[in-house]
């Protein structure tokens, strides 16, 4: 794959829920080599609340072009899990408008059990990881482009 096309990855992944984090993680770094991306950071927050302070850490990064969060926030007796999950998916959507770079949100929750989370884990970390990848190949090809030099309607896929 050409130097261009090669898309370097930092993986948030929270520590709490790690039992189904860690699949989640495993998941994300299989399905990477897969696209032919580079996972060149893993780095381990606390719990999802935590994830976006490290996601900002590793957009400042020149060595990476776009960031996976992964976690599973499962519910509670009260509606903190509603409060977390909220809060964590704005802050990762203003974090990657901010620094220009994706952002791909794999944190599952709220309002599910452990055994849903189980049921998610597969899903959620090859989304996030296929969603950061093409957002990050799509966004160097629009930069490459333009309808001036194509006097055409420019198409990226």
């Amino acid at each position: 794959m050409a130097e261009r096309e090669r898309v370097r990855l930092g993986i948030v992944v929270s520590e709490f829920n790690y039992d189904i984090t860690y699949l989640m993680l495993q998941r994300a770094l299989a399905h990477a080599r897969f696209l032919g991306a580079e996972v060149a950071y893993v780095v381990k927050a606390p719990g999802a609340y935590d994830i976006p302070f490290l996601v900002r850490r590793l957009l400042e990064k020149d060595d990476v072009d776009a960031v996976v969060a992964l976690g599973a926030i499962i519910t509670g007796a009260t509606k903190h899990d509603e409060v977390i999950a909220h809060q964590v998916a704005r802050k990762l959507m203003d974090l990657s408008v901010e620094y220009g770079k994706p952002v791909a949100l794999g944190v599952s929750g709220p309002g599910m059990n452990r055994l849903q989370a189980l049921e998610r884990v597969d899903e959620y970390a090859r989304r996030a990881v296929e969603a950061a990848v093409k957002l990050a190949r799509r966004a160097r090809e629009l930069e490459r482009r333009s309808y001036e030099a194509e006097g055409r309607t420019v198409e990226v896929e």
